[in-house]
């Protein structure tokens, strides 16, 4: 798994492009919806397509975005779009017929599956989710049941049928701090900007933010010190950090707020294109997208402007 996933504009940049996914082009997006129609079908399921999501005759809503960015993803292009679509769709309707686990698990199982998960806002409906905790700006906590064939994110009514927020709480973090660390990357420039990356297909691997320290510890050694760390999150199965020591914290911002941004775009499971400053379990926002120039800029508060000038007193690397 590579730490940089784009996937390729196959009709060209000059090819119109659909207004829904904007890395389709008009033909791709026909193409694929086309498909999530058939199967649904195939499946009894008469749906009315939207751009981003489907409706069935039963009023259930089944979002595309993530499927979309899977097709896109796969650079076998448009031929293995169908077993895909058919596999995911599969697996969606299989869970939402089916019994549900919360129903034919024992209680200890459910437990031992249970696993926080950071989410985008825009990824859950705040009505059924009013226990999620806020973690930054956009983004939030939730708790999910791990399941052979999909995730199920924990809803208020869930919860109350399990017991305590908090101890169900304080068992998934103890079960996300218990997962391997899949892969670990450090990307390097040839200044010598290095920053870390954790990679996984597990849906929690960016969610070990909400371990940072214990993660730093297991890759390079060494605690997260006094002043944190840099930290980007674009998507679930991926998680960078560079530790807050010195004067290479800026080469590595950076860095690191072009790597969120381009990781974050056209992947599934998108979290946030965004780096942020974490400290003591907090994390603070230090890149936005500048709407008038479109690209990327970095913001920083009162704190971290602070900081920044207290290591370019202490000069260079001192470790």
């Amino acid at each position: 798994m590579g730490w940089l996933r784009r996937g390729p504009r196959r009709d060209g940049e000059d090819a119109p492009r659909d207004p829904g996914f904007g890395y389709f082009s008009q033909r791709e997006a026909a193409l694929f919806r086309g498909r999530v129609r058939e199967t649904f079908a195939e499946l009894g399921l008469e749906v009315t397509v939207y751009a981003d999501h489907v409706v069935d005759d039963k009023g259930r809503r089944f979002g595309l975005a993530n499927l979309a960015a899977v097709c896109h993803q796969d650079r076998r292009g448009p031929r293995v779009w169908p077993a895909t679509i058919d596999r995911h769709i599969g697996l969606v309707v299989r869970a939402m017929d089916g019994p549900s686990a919360l129903d034919t698990l024992p209680p200890e199982q459910i437990r031992s599956q249970l696993y926080p998960r950071v989410v985008s806002g825009e990824g859950i409906d705040a009505s059924a989710f009013g226990y999620a905790r806020a973690v930054a700006p956009g983004l939030w906590e939730v708790l999910a049941l791990d399941l052979p064939e999909s995730v199920m994110m924990l809803t208020d009514e869930a919860l109350d049928r399990l017991g305590s927020h908090a101890q169900l709480r304080d068992r998934a973090l103890s079960n996300l701090r218990g997962l391997p660390v899949e892969e670990h990357e450090t990307v390097r420039d040839a200044d010598g900007m290095t920053f870390e990356v954790i990679l996984g297909d597990s849906f929690y691997t960016a969610s070990r933010v909400l371990d940072l320290d214990g993660v730093a510890r297991r890759v390079t050694g060494a605690p997260l010190g006094e002043h944190g760390a840099l930290v980007a999150l674009p998507f679930r199965h991926q998680l960078a950090f560079h530790p807050i020591r010195d004067t290479s914290i800026i080469p590595a911002l950076g860095a690191m707020a072009s790597f969120a941004a381009s990781g974050y775009e056209d992947t599934p499971g998108a979290i946030s294109p965004y780096v942020f400053w974490w400290r003591g379990g907090t994390l603070t926002q230090l890149s936005e997208h500048d709407e008038e120039r479109g690209d990327l800029r970095i913001v920083v508060g009162d704190d971290f402007q602070d900081l920044l000038e207290r290591l370019i007193l202490q000069g260079p690397d001192r470790r």
